[in-house]
């Protein structure tokens, strides 16, 4: 007869303990069916025999409607009494060749991987297994991670390199949500072998569900559309800014023209912009957003930020002082929820390790529309040694190829990277653009790097508002997190900022960095589209 063909897509691993109260496990099950679960994995820790069959024969019954495959969580005389597609076992239940022997040659067996070792002994055992499940990626409520240090997209990545041609699927499960969905696709791309998750498997953000089908179908969105874009790219058709767009030969002069355009919908709209920004900068980043024409709000309380969401147009976090984790957190979980975009700058993320565990566990959280930094910080989110960080400062000769640098790891973090200095470079995983605009008195004054980014912001808000106002439908492949065309909000934030900076610093009574400060708020305010389009030195490389 053969193995049923499996798609691991979004696989279900149920836990009744997790359901909200009212909510009835089998009207769950069929409504996270409805939504596009793809595979259910029936796991009863604390039921009895008699019971966990009554359990697994009504889910199968239910799953059969929608023609999805059930496996058994480590019982196999619950998988034999039931006939259900296969088990799923752990590195401490039933040895692999006694359990294919039990079960027989037709029957699926996935077994739980947590490390390299384990993830080497799977593929020594391809000829009897066909799925590993990898984990736990992020720190998870929902099993005992204790002692045991999560993989992370790059950990998955790297046993994905280990099963390599061995002929097994892998699927990732812990600590997986929507916000950082994305995230983990695209992350955890094998870096050799370019291999890629087959799917993933999820507990509580599920059966934890007031509406499960929502959740299960947003869900499948993302992976879906993260599948189409690895076909798209292996079909070197590339993908436009995540949104299933394919981008067409991108033009510096129209380039400029779009940022034009997008000056007036600031000012005509003024987007509410959340700032969680560091201590050091607030006033200056406050005033850089009304310059422009936007509204800043700084708010860092996490149910104040709560409720702020579905208000604002567009949320900036800066952990340069980091004293508002918790704030973030919940701000940019919220953030996603809300479909707002989401601008994320590390500042001085490899100067300790603390700022990279924090970078770690926000990312974990959410995921962020557009990354900014500096060639410290986008190197060490990038793990490049070609520059080191000296505090908030780069030190080093620099990236040999920027571009590429910002190219492959928009890639990874299925979002816009844009890496400042003295020329900037922005890119979408797909093109780079590179803005020679700026003065040197930027480096003069503090917080120049975090003004910037609450000008993206500005920018990203007012992308997501235009186009809102021009579309009634949205695209079909509604995976994407945030709509409208982050790219231009992110090459029009640092071009306008500058431009503005260079007008700044070539007025007479600017006579070092007290009244450049002052002067380059003045020209934001004053700053003009002709200007603009003027003075852009864009290119396309």
């Amino acid at each position: 007869m053969g193995r049923q063909a499996i798609d691991y897509s979004v696989y279900l691993v149920t836990g009744r303990e997790f359901l909200p109260p009212g909510k009835d496990y089998y009207e769950s099950l069929e409504e996270s069916l409805q939504g596009g679960v793809t595979l259910v994995q029936v796991r009863e820790k604390n039921a009895d025999t008699g019971e966990f069959i009554e359990i697994a024969r009504k889910t199968k019954e239910i799953c059969d409607r929608y023609n999805v495959p059930v496996l058994i969580n480590d019982r196999i005389d619950v998988h034999l009494a039931v006939g259900t597609a296969g088990i799923h076992i752990g590195q401490t239940d039933c040895p692999l060749p006694l359990a294919r022997t039990l079960i027989g040659d037709d029957a699926i067996i996935g077994l739980s991987v947590s490390n390299v070792e384990q993830a080497t002994r799977a593929a020594q055992h391809s000829d009897i297994l066909d799925y590993i499940g990898v984990g736990a990626v992020w720190p998870t409520g929902s099993k005992d991670t204790k002692g045991r240090k999560s993989l992370g997209p790059d950990g998955t990545g790297e046993i994905l390199d280990l099963i390599h041609g061995s002929g097994l699927e892998a699927v990732a499960i812990g600590g997986i949500h929507l916000p950082n969905l994305a995230q983990l696709l695209h992350g955890s791309v094998a870096p050799k072998s370019r291999d890629a998750l087959a799917g993933i498997a999820i507990i509580s953000d599920i059966v934890a569900s007031t509406t499960p089908k929502e959740a299960a179908a947003n869900l499948r969105l993302v992976v879906d559309s993260f599948k189409r874009s690895r076909q798209a790219l292996k079909d070197e058709a590339g993908v436009f800014g995540g949104l299933g767009q394919k981008r067409a030969e991108v033009d510096a002069k129209k380039l400029a023209e779009k940022v034009q355009e997008l000056m007036a919908v600031v000012k005509r709209e003024t987007p509410l912009v959340h700032q969680m920004t560091n201590t050091v900068v607030v006033n200056d980043s406050a005033n850089v957003t009304l310059a422009v024409g936007a509204s800043p709000i700084m708010s860092t309380h996490p149910r104040d930020v709560h409720d702020l969401s579905p208000a604002i147009g567009a949320l900036l976090i800066n952990f340069g002082t980091i004293g508002d984790k918790e704030g973030m957190k919940v701000a940019g979980r919220q953030a996603n929820v809300n479909r707002k975009p989401l601008i994320f700058d590390p500042v001085a993320i490899g100067a300790t390790s603390y700022r990279r565990e924090i970078s770690e566990e926000l990312l974990a959280h959410w995921q962020p529309t557009i990354i900014k930094g500096n060639a410290a910080e986008i190197g060490a989110m990038a793990k490049s040694t070609e520059v080191a960080s000296r505090g908030v400062d780069s030190v080093g000769s620099g990236f040999a190829d920027p571009g590429a640098v910002v190219k492959a790891l928009a890639r990874k973090r299925a979002a816009i990277i844009v890496l400042t200095g003295e020329k900037d470079y922005i890119s979408d995983g797909s093109v780079v653009i590179k803005i020679s605009n700026g003065s040197h008195l930027l480096e003069r004054i503090t917080g120049s790097g975090c003004q910037a980014g609450s000008l993206i912001g500005c920018f990203a808000a007012a992308a997501r508002l235009d186009y809102l106002a021009k579309n009634e439908t949205k695209f079909e492949d509604d995976s994407q997190l945030v709509q409208g065309d982050m790219l231009l909000a992110a090459v029009a934030g640092i071009l306008v900022y500058t431009v503005a900076s260079e007008v700044a610093a070539a007025r007479p009574d600017v006579k070092g960095p007290g009244t450049f400060r002052a002067a380059l708020i003045d020209e934001l305010y004053n700053l003009t589209p002709d200007v603009v389009a003027e003075k852009a030195k864009l290119e396309i490389l």
